[in-house]
């Protein structure tokens, strides 16, 4: 099968081969760099297969960060309400539009380009985005996902592509090494799971690491009487010295080591236990129990 066949799409859509995508850097004049984690998908069968594993359906308006030259935008559009594309790249954002005309004019309509950092972003033109659907950037990823998912509480699930260690890290439960404070926040907005391995060659340029699918489904946060900020800072605490027990690790959080085990022993969790034993409810727990601030 050559690349023209393999990226003709029976929805309206023709993606973009490996052969595309270099055209359009060149035309463009775009070089991927390592500074915002530029590597462009090549592969129809990736895209396709995250627009599926996604479960997105023609109810969804999409949120996509770092569109790039478009494949996955592209891949979605056949597939959904609506696509808001958020891209920090100038040269990339003021492209996108007419590489989606170029390749499916039928859906050219459905697409809104935003030209923002997607960590910096405090809110999203037009319909409330419903997705999160993205190639994301693996020195970003963590933080991009949490403001996300803070920012927009209208998204209710999500399938990003980053780096494996990364997805492990986001999909890690309690008790696990490599359980730590990306896998206890995102707990805090979405149950999350590994959803698939991704290899180098779908890349270009590729990486020098693996990827993964992360799937997130939205979640109810836990009951707390207490702002999720103060809970994460009992996150932050508990592993900044993730080898101690919490009744070390939250010694400064809580003022005293024998402040901090009151303050455990509050919330029912065990003093010298650490805080890869805890999940998300636990750690809401302890905020409760905050003690007071001295003056």
């Amino acid at each position: 099968m050559t690349d023209s066949e393999s990226s003709q799409s029976a929805d309206g859509a023709r993606l973009l081969t490996p052969a595309d995508v270099r055209r359009l850097a060149d035309r463009f004049g775009v070089r991927p760099t390592k500074t915002l984690g530029q590597n462009f998908v090549i592969d129809g069968g990736t895209v396709r297969r995250i627009v599926r594993v996604s479960g997105v359906g023609a109810g969804d308006t999409v949120l996509e960060v770092g569109p790039g030259l478009g494949s996955l935008t592209l891949a979605l559009l056949p597939h959904v309400a609506g696509v808001t594309a958020v891209e920090v790249d100038p040269v990339l954002a003021d492209a996108l539009p007419g590489t989606v005309a170029e390749h499916a004019p039928d859906l050219a309509g459905r697409l809104r380009v935003v030209a923002a950092d997607a960590m910096r972003i405090t809110e999203v033109p037009g319909p409330e985005p419903t997705a999160l659907v993205a190639n994301l950037p693996y020195n970003v990823a963590v933080p991009v996902v949490l403001h996300l998912l803070e920012l927009l509480p209208s998204l209710r699930r999500g399938l990003v592509m980053v780096q494996a260690e990364v997805a492990d890290r986001l999909a890690a439960a309690p008790g696990g090494r490599t359980y730590g404070v990306p896998s206890a926040k995102a707990a805090w907005y979405a149950d999350v799971r590994r959803a698939g391995a991704v290899g180098r060659n779908v890349f270009w340029p590729a990486p020098n690491v693996d990827s993964g699918l992360v799937s997130l489904e939205r979640r109810d946060a836990p009951v707390a009487d207490v702002d999720r900020r103060e809970v994460f800072a009992v996150i932050d605490a508990a592993f900044a010295q993730r080898r101690k027990t919490l009744r070390a690790a939250l010694s400064s959080w809580a003022g005293s080591p024998a402040r901090a085990e009151e303050a455990l022993r509050a919330a029912g969790v065990d003093p010298t236990a650490r805080g890869e034993a805890l999940g998300i409810e636990e750690f809401a727990r302890i905020a409760e129990h905050a003690p007071p601030k001295e003056v």
